[in-house]
């Protein structure tokens, strides 16, 4: 027994109407100028198997043609704002416009309509590594890559060549016309390679100051305070961001109870509750843990009261404590778990 269904019948209860079928379910319901323009910029290949979809389409429901219309609305109004906005905005907009369940689904059309499109992938590439990939390329190859990115960032590129390159460039976006996928794909290939080689160079870099303050974390305190103080009498605004990488606020749990005590007698308590804003529940405890129970209750209460802060706000005062403790450190008066100062106690 033959198969009853229409040989247009490219649908599945899981997947839906295939994308041959609302092609050619869109193409008869627009007007018959729009669909002939449409027509006239598919490849010979489209246009014979679309032209099949659609001859043997038969009877479609009023549903079906309402939510391709949909779909190819949500498409359209996703490639504009790829265009237009760049993919961080029109995420954006989409969230911040749309009701939740229309704004994911919009979401998951934007990543695939973004991944979808030629050189997706440059979008958070900065400008002079772009220049650099295409100092040497031919106008016409830069000409593609620039067509094909928003125009605030395919600007930005431009402005990196010389006058009379940017003439010719310019001059080539203009009469661009069709593009072969194939040559499309070899020069996407190229890029891609250049700028994994460029991300494999910058995570090369070593040492830094980052790395000293990390060495010098876990020397004992008298190697430490010698090398400081040779660095310092070169540099001292080297020395000086060594030592600010060296102890952060977290650290503080380090910090042995007496010293911490020290440490307490000198922090304002609103400057405190501020610094422990953002801080971890062992940190907290710690604190509170050497304070007064009348100190620590005003200190929580404020913490519970203080609403919004700027994390700027709450970094200065985390800077504040800190410098506290390096100068306390430096006077003997705090000891900081593994960095060789409890071997200076005696009982």
């Amino acid at each position: 027994m033959s198969d009853p269904r229409p040989r247009n019948a490219t649908t599945s209860p899981s997947r839906g109407p295939s994308g041959l079928r609302k092609a050619a379910i869109l193409l008869v319901t627009l007007p018959a100028e729009t669909s002939a323009l449409v027509f006239q910029s598919l490849s010979e290949d489209d246009m014979e198997r679309i032209s099949q979809e659609i001859a043997h389409l038969g009877p479609v429901d009023r549903q079906e043609t309402v939510e391709v219309l949909e779909e190819f609305k949500d498409t359209a109004t996703v490639q504009q704002m790829l265009r237009e906005g760049g993919f961080d905005n029109a995420i954006e907009l989409i969230r911040s416009s749309l009701p939740e369940e229309k704004a994911n689904r919009l979401v998951r059309l934007l990543n695939a309509q973004r991944q979808s499109m030629p050189f997706y992938f440059l979008e958070h590439t900065e400008a002079d590594v772009m220049v650099t990939f295409l100092q040497e390329e031919h106008p016409q190859t830069i000409a593609l890559i620039l067509s094909y990115m928003p125009p605030s960032n395919a600007a930005e590129v431009l402005t990196g060549f010389p006058p009379e390159r940017q003439v010719e460039i310019v001059r080539r976006i203009a009469t661009l016309g069709h593009t072969s996928p194939e040559a499309i794909k070899r020069v996407e290939a190229g890029l891609q390679k250049f700028l994994a080689t460029q991300a494999f160079e910058e995570r090369q870099e070593v040492g830094g100051v980052k790395t000293v303050s990390e060495i010098l974390n876990v020397l004992d305190r008298s190697t430490e305070r010698a090398i400081l103080e040779t660095i310092e009498e070169d540099d001292n605004e080297l020395a000086e961001d060594i030592k600010k990488l060296m102890f952060v606020f977290d650290d503080l749990v380090l910090v042995d109870d007496r010293g911490m005590q020290n440490v307490l007698r000198e922090i304002a308590n609103e400057v405190l509750a501020l610094a422990l804003k953002t801080a971890s529940d062992e940190l907290k405890e710690k604190i509170f843990r050497n304070m007064s129970a009348r100190a620590a209750e005003t200190v929580q209460s404020e913490i519970e009261f203080m609403g919004p802060v700027r994390i700027t706000d709450v970094e200065a005062a985390q800077s504040q404590v800190v410098e506290v403790v390096r100068r306390l450190e430096e006077a003997g008066d705090v000891v900081i778990s593994g960095r060789g100062g409890e071997t200076d106690l005696v009982e």
